[in-house]
């Protein structure tokens, strides 16, 4: 059986959830790990890292077929490396992790990159755009658009038609209610309850959540 070839990009505690996603299917090969602040050499659950983020190529020429996995948790350095990637390798693809536990709904659209993560529910005709993470059992409701480098945190719900855009992170165990659009670069602090549409650009939380501050 043909394995597809990862390389992730990332060593921290995210990865470790990564690399277990790709051990618990047999469809993924992990050739190890790039990061620029660990050391070369180090064990990481299992696998070793093989460099810093410039070594790639070195990889790359024994491996052309590989694909790589930006596994970072933080939506705008996870921008910022995939941008730095695709300068020195235009032609880098990035694969998409999914749990074999998460459930897929008939008419959803999973961009690149992607992270979907144990116990985690997208429905059906929902968009996931590309370089998102939807965590641990969080459910995303049918009809809704989770923008790119965007993430749900574990446990979030959301009701059905829910826009999230482009970085905005929405914390643990927040409720989004049917309808409600989520501006960019914005931030909805864990365990909110949000019954209204917000803005781009700040941090809201509370139950309701209100605004609380810019994040420009």
């Amino acid at each position: 059986m043909y394995r597809e070839k990862v390389i992730l990009i990332g060593a921290s505690e995210h990865a470790k959830v990564i690399i277990d996603m790709i051990e618990k299917q047999e469809k993924y090969e992990l050739i190890g790990l790039l990061d620029a602040n660990v050391p070369r050499g180090e064990i990481i659950s299992g696998h070793s890292v093989l460099g810093k983020e410039e070594h790639l190529s070195e990889i790359l020429t024994h491996h052309p077929e590989a694909k790589a996995f930006i596994s970072i948790g933080d939506n705008w350095i996870r921008s910022l490396v995939k941008k730095k990637l695709s300068v020195w390798h235009p032609t880098l693809e990035f694969t998409t992790i999914i749990h074999p536990s998460s459930e897929i709904a008939k008419g959803v659209k999973i961009g690149s990159g992607v992270a979907i993560m144990a116990g985690a529910i997208v429905n059906s005709d929902s968009v996931i755009g590309d370089f998102t993470i939807i965590n641990t059992k969080a459910s995303l409701d049918h009809d809704c658009h989770l923008g790119n480098y965007a993430s749900l945190g574990p446990g979030v719900t959301t009701g059905g038609k829910v826009i999230i855009n482009e970085f905005s992170a929405i914390g643990i165990g927040t409720v989004i209610k049917h309808g409600v659009t989520i501006g960019n670069h914005s931030l909805i602090g864990a365990g909110s309850l949000v019954l209204r549409d917000f803005g781009n650009h700040l941090v809201a939380y509370g139950s309701p959540a209100k605004e609380i501050r810019s994040r420009k």
